[in-house]
């Protein structure tokens, strides 16, 4: 069963692989590029302060909770798992398609890239519950997560799984804040209530 799932993964892999194109090869190198993600990060993280004010600081604290849990679990713990990227398969050399000669390190499974752009999305979605910012922003955890696959050096499970862990790790990360967020809401209720007692 488990060679079966490899083979159907594999050959989904060069199927979504070489769709290769100098713009487009560009546009997904600077897509995977963690460097290129920061005016992203800048403007998503003006815009929660805008939005969100004194409540902001614990929104931006808990989505760097949902980044490092995500990242620690999906680098640092399961791709201990060893399955190897395609660029580094031996049946798969000669077939894949790499740009700037990049093969990333010796193992794939899951991949960070999907699972921390997944929790990212699946938190700020859960923060706005607004849909054409759900969609927006999970649209572009699937082209970043997407980039991935064109660059070569992630199957579609790497991803899927990515995905599944970055979720996961962003509800967690939801949780926390709301109880948080209610702790605060009650003391700062029961000091009002002090403040009104004391005054009469």
């Amino acid at each position: 069963m488990l060679e079966f799932l490899n083979h159907i993964d594999t050959e989904l892999f060069l199927i979504l692989n070489p769709i290769g194109h100098p713009y487009l090869d560009n546009i997904m190198w600077l897509i995977s590029k963690t460097n290129f993600l920061i005016p992203f990060f800048l403007i998503l993280s003006i815009f929660i302060i805008l939005k969100f004010k004194k409540q902001s600081i614990i929104i931006l604290l808990s989505i760097a909770l949902t980044i490092v849990l995500s990242d620690r679990i999906s680098s640092g713990l399961i791709k201990k798992m060893k399955r190897p990227r395609p660029t580094h398969e031996m049946t798969l050399e000669g077939k894949i398609l790499t740009v700037n000669n990049y093969k990333g390190g010796k193992y794939g499974f899951v991949s960070s890239h999907a699972a921390n752009s997944f929790a990212l999305a699946f938190f700020i979605s859960l923060i706005f519950r607004r849909k054409w910012i759900s969609l927006s922003i999970f649209f572009w955890a699937i082209i970043v997560s997407y980039s991935r696959i064109y660059l070569g050096v992630h199957y579609p499970a790497d991803i899927i799984g990515g995905a599944i862990v970055g979720i996961l790790c962003a509800f967690i990360s939801y949780i926390l804040y709301q109880i948080i967020e209610n702790f605060i809401a009650k003391r700062k209720q029961d000091t009002q209530k002090n403040i009104f007692i004391n005054n009469k």
